[in-house]
């Protein structure tokens, strides 16, 4: 395995009341290991289906297009069920794409939510199903597409500064809460 990839973007959403049912505020975090370089931003419609589209325009259409090698999400969904296609967000950026989570989701919860409770449930759960099983890699919980284990790992490790939560993704949740409700809250 050659040098771990280090340039990369992390997702994350702002939050959102729950009656709030328009769109939802998206901010990616662009680092090189540990260092923010930029922050890009965009929205998604709570529960629809527009996130991969969104992540796509987000990156691609961007100054920093040339210098993401990954993408990180926070979880593979984002404004509550909508769904990223994560095989898709990699074929169309062709880089991998990381999905990370601290505690493994009680997917049989996610299942019955999607198909009894929201839109297109049934669609949003093949895309669960078909980013794979979560594995647990140290502290984490993955999901990856175009990354061997012992690569994903290597990302995560250079792109931790503190904690178990890769700074590009605690750059975004902290950034998100801050300019949605004016402070961040809460464990990035």
């Amino acid at each position: 395995m050659g040098k771990p990839i280090t340039n990369v973007v992390g997702f994350d959403d702002a939050p959102f009341a729950h009656e709030h049912f328009g769109d939802v505020r998206v901010v990616g975090a662009v680092c090189s290991r540990t260092r923010l370089d930029g922050v890009l931003s965009g929205k998604v419609r709570r529960d629809g289906v527009n996130a991969t589209d969104e992540l796509v325009r987000l990156v691609s259409g961007g100054k920093f297009r040339e210098h993401v090698r990954a993408v990180l999400l926070q979880g593979i969904a984002l404004a509550g069920f909508n769904v990223v296609d994560i095989h898709r967000l990699s074929r169309e950026l062709d880089v991998p794409v990381v999905v990370a989570v601290r505690k493994h989701p009680r997917l049989h919860l996610v299942e019955e939510a999607l198909r009894e409770r929201t839109r297109g449930g049934v669609r949003k759960w093949k895309l669960v199903q078909a980013a794979g099983a979560l594995e647990q890699i140290g502290p984490m919980w993955v999901q990856r597409v175009g990354l061997t284990r012992a690569e994903a790992a290597a990302l995560l490790q250079a792109t931790t500064l503190h904690g178990n939560l890769p700074e590009p993704l605690r750059l975004a949740h902290l950034i998100a809460g801050g300019v949605t409700t004016g402070q961040s809250r809460g464990r990035a």
